[in-house]
């Protein structure tokens, strides 16, 4: 079963864009509160933005607000993440799973990004 296929990360110049999709898979995506998490060199893996299963925003990061936005795609089984003006402190290898940890699943491998002028 494979759960997380992230992709769309990168290197990109400090007020860049991205934008990450996860595919997930080998569940009944549809019915569950997903999330981005992202984890820094040196740094415990964080959550940095939640949606609910209908697509109603749950949260987003203090670090990230205003400038990240996270959607989702039920037909898809797709999650996104919309990065906009990236600092060179968003840079870490990016992870989405379900909100809630006691639901949680086995990590996919994440998609790096790297903002660095």
């Amino acid at each position: 079963q494979v759960y997380f296929a992230e992709s769309g990360g990168g290197l990109v110049q400090p007020g860049g864009s991205l934008r990450l999709s996860c595919a997930a898979s080998g569940f009944s995506f549809r019915n569950y509160d997903m999330s981005w998490y992202r984890q820094a060199p040196g740094k415990e893996r964080a959550m940095v933005a939640a949606i609910t299963r209908n697509g109603d925003i749950i949260n987003y990061g203090d670090s990230v607000k205003g400038r990240f936005a996270i959607s989702r795609d039920n037909a898809k089984n797709t999650v996104y993440l919309q990065m906009n003006s990236l600092k060179p402190e968003d840079t870490a290898v990016y992870y989405c799973n379900t909100y809630l940890v006691k639901w949680q699943l086995p990590w996919g491998q994440g998609t790096q990004v790297t903002v660095s002028s």
